[in-house]
């Protein structure tokens, strides 16, 4: 009897690290995610489709890992599909477009999981009626790029 106890705790120890280990993996991809949407933002900031596109690339890899997991519901598979049109275009207006439901899901995921122990400013652009999160305090509006650059302000913050 005291061997099959020791051999349950056994397994139930060994399941549980494991288990762990998974948690713990998907944990640290979450701001390599949020650092990957950070470079697609600067890339539209900068009027870049191109540099876009490749960082969607990157966002859609690190989103499809995490969603493979099945751990955190659909959002990791929704943040794919805003992705996939940005890494599929360069277009910048197509790619602008869809950054506003890519950080519509960002907002949405960042609200429920600690993306990162960084501070990160949810900024509102009035003039598109969108949101977006940026590491920095500054607003450099990625829907407006260079014509309209510092249009926006802060309208939270996410600890």
């Amino acid at each position: 009897m005291k061997k099959i106890i020791i051999a349950v705790v056994i397994m139930t120890t060994a399941i549980m690290q494991t288990g762990l280990a998974q948690d713990t993996t998907t944990q640290s991809q979450f701001p390599q995610l949020l650092n990957s949407y950070y470079e697609i933002k600067d890339a539209l900031v900068a009027g870049n489709a191109g540099s876009a596109a490749l960082n969607a690339v990157t966002f859609v890899k690190i989103a499809n890992d995490i969603s493979s997991k099945n751990l955190f519901e659909d959002n990791p598979k929704i943040l794919l599909k805003d992705a996939a049109v940005i890494s599929e275009t360069t277009d910048i207006k197509t790619q602008r477009e869809r950054f506003a439901a890519l950080s519509s899901n960002m907002i949405a995921m960042a609200e429920k999981i600690k993306l990162t122990s960084e501070t990160v400013y949810m900024d509102y652009c009035p003039m598109k009626k969108a949101y977006w999160l940026s590491s920095e305090k500054d607003i450099k509006n990625p829907y407006y790029g260079s014509a309209m650059l510092t249009c926006g302000s802060v309208k939270d913050t996410l600890k």
